[in-house]
């Protein structure tokens, strides 16, 4: 049955993501400190392109065919996300051990090919892709669940796990084409971002938005026409999905970044080719994503040109928050 309630969503602007993990510290003391969940990251920031958090989560499947049916994925195992190493502090810092070692020697973690990127000297490129769940319209999560363990809030279209009904199946995991859902295996339940409701609830915005050095986040109702999010997702259109064609209908939408300084030869002369490729870019964001450089390349003509642009004010807002 579609959507019918409000939905809060949340805008990213990449071009001002500083990679700093910020938002991942924020998320990780407040939500994911408890047995279980060591390993998970609700909130992440990925370096692009690159395999991403679990590895290689958009090779794994999930989301709608063309039909409209719910597609199982690949479960990612937990080599994928990654095994956080412990180490004997005891020993190496107040008994004499020596140096502190990790035990055992990592091979992959969360952010293992950070800043790595693509391309070849001096016309190597990356970007950072914070994520976190979607909340989507269509969530492949709530649809694959034999158990109705996964519900959305008609007030502000927040996506839950009900624990009381959650039996640890992980079709939600598999199904979810993002990985934005978890399995703690101490409770033997599937956990994912809560949005931070309890946070919008009493009007405050969501700690990875709210701790953003970069102020690259906004968040409010995408009815709200006086919201940022409305301004950039509708009324300019300039923000827009992940992977639009998983079909779930993300409510978390990207600013995509503008290509920056442009290749240039052995020499270092500027070849007027887009630095990050545009297809690339689409196999991130869609074919919609041409327009959006487009409008954004514009407006920044304008600007130099004298002229003034409400895109890029917005972009530069104080006012993020709009709950």
């Amino acid at each position: 049955m579609a959507f019918t309630g409000r939905q809060l969503a949340m805008v990213i602007n990449l071009d001002k993501c500083l990679g700093c993990h910020t938002c991942t510290v924020a998320c990780k003391n407040l939500w994911t400190n408890k047995q279980g969940r060591e390993y998970m990251y609700w909130n992440n920031v990925e370096s692009k392109p690159g395999p991403g958090y679990p590895r290689n989560w958009e090779s794994m499947g999930g989301g709608f065919d063309r039909y409209g049916n719910v597609q199982l994925g690949t479960l990612p195992t937990r080599d994928d996300y990654g095994r956080d190493p412990d180490y004997d502090y005891q020993n190496g810092l107040f008994e004499g051990g020596g140096i502190v070692d990790a035990n055992p020697e990592p091979t992959w973690l969360s952010n293992w090919d950070e800043d790595v990127g693509d391309g070849t000297f001096p016309n190597n490129y990356y970007m950072y892709i914070p994520r976190l769940c979607n909340h989507c319209t269509n969530p492949a999560c709530l649809a694959a669940c034999p158990r109705n363990a996964i519900y959305k809030r008609d007030e502000d279209g927040i996506v839950l796990v009900d624990q009381e009904r959650c039996r640890g199946y992980r079709y939600c995991v598999r199904a979810c084409p993002y990985k934005k859902v978890l399995y703690n295996a101490f409770t033997k339940q599937s956990e994912k971002c809560i949005f931070c409701y309890p946070r919008i609830e009493k009007g405050k915005p969501n700690a990875c938005a709210m701790q953003c050095p970069g102020r690259i986040r906004h968040v409010a109702f995408l009815d709200d026409t006086t919201s940022d999010v409305y301004k950039l997702v509708t009324q300019h259109q300039v923000a827009i999905p992940l992977h639009p064609e998983y079909g779930t209908g993300p409510n978390v939408y990207y600013v995509p970044p503008f290509s920056g300084p442009s290749q240039v030869d052995d020499q270092g002369r500027p070849l007027n080719v887009d630095r990050i490729p545009m297809d690339y870019l689409r196999s991130l964001f869609g074919a919609g994503v041409d327009g959006v450089i487009a409008t954004l390349r514009a407006e920044r003509d304008t600007v130099s040109n004298g002229g003034s642009s409400e895109v890029l004010e917005v972009l530069n807002s104080n006012n993020r928050f709009s709950l």
